[in-house]
């Protein structure tokens, strides 16, 4: 399958990759109008908690590709919310005959990521090239969280981030899966936007790089090489 359809800031800013979305989404996955997600930012402007500094909180693809411009970047801990693959994806690491799964914050725990600082004279446009990439289907909720941001000398400081968290009510999302049968996805997916175990890889990867552990993302890539060592063993 043909991996073109790269997600870059000039095919979000110009509307195309948009326009190729809308017109391959597979059936029962509309993608939302610009009319729709222009709303969508509006309302999350409005909910903002004051005039200082936007962060935006990234923890999975964000961090290796964020496609947004910013003027500072921070690894940072959010408390109460978990990285977590748990939402369906049909479309871009995935197809409806075997669709992968994408990470998204959920209820609990706490999450190492990256903070991006946004250019206030920048906010309205660097949110909305954001919110066409996550916020096109209605899956992720967009909400305002206290982050601790570390600086250079490990020195904490509080800030509040804008970032994306699962939407329970949707139909896409998923708690029911083990970390075998995660694995078992993400090893099977494959998409117009590549394959989810790249994906996968690139999180983790970019996460130890920065000397950030996530135990969920361990435990399931021992699943993936128990399930390659498994699948290396000659059946009797």
């Amino acid at each position: 399958m043909a991996t073109n359809n790269v997600i870059t800031r000039e095919r979000l800013k110009d509307g195309s990759l948009l326009a190729e979305w809308r017109a391959t989404a597979p059936a029962g996955s509309p993608v939302r109008s610009d009319e729709e997600i222009a709303a969508s930012l509006k309302a999350a402007l409005a909910e903002r908690p004051d005039e200082g500094d936007v962060w935006v909180f990234g923890y999975g693809s964000l961090i290796w590709n964020p496609t947004f411009e910013f003027v500072e970047q921070r690894t940072a801990l959010l408390q109460g919310w978990h990285r977590r693959f748990c939402v369906w994806t049909k479309g871009g690491r995935g197809s409806p005959d075997a669709p992968g799964l994408t990470l998204a914050l959920d209820r609990g725990g706490s999450c190492r990521g990256i903070a991006f600082r946004l250019d206030p004279k920048q906010v309205d446009e660097e949110l909305f090239i954001l919110w066409r990439r996550e916020m096109v289907s209605g899956v992720y909720e967009a909400r305002w969280v206290d982050i601790k941001v570390e600086n250079e000398k490990t020195i904490v400081q509080k800030a509040r981030a804008i970032t994306f968290v699962a939407n329970r009510s949707h139909d896409r999302f998923t708690d029911q899966l083990s970390d075998d049968e995660i694995a078992r996805r993400i090893a099977a997916a494959r998409g117009p936007l590549g394959t989810c175990q790249e994906y996968f890889m690139n999180t983790i990867g970019h996460l130890e790089a920065l000397g950030l552990r996530d135990v969920g993302l361990e435990r399931i890539r021992r699943c993936m090489s128990a399930r390659e060592t498994s699948s290396d063993v000659p059946l009797a």
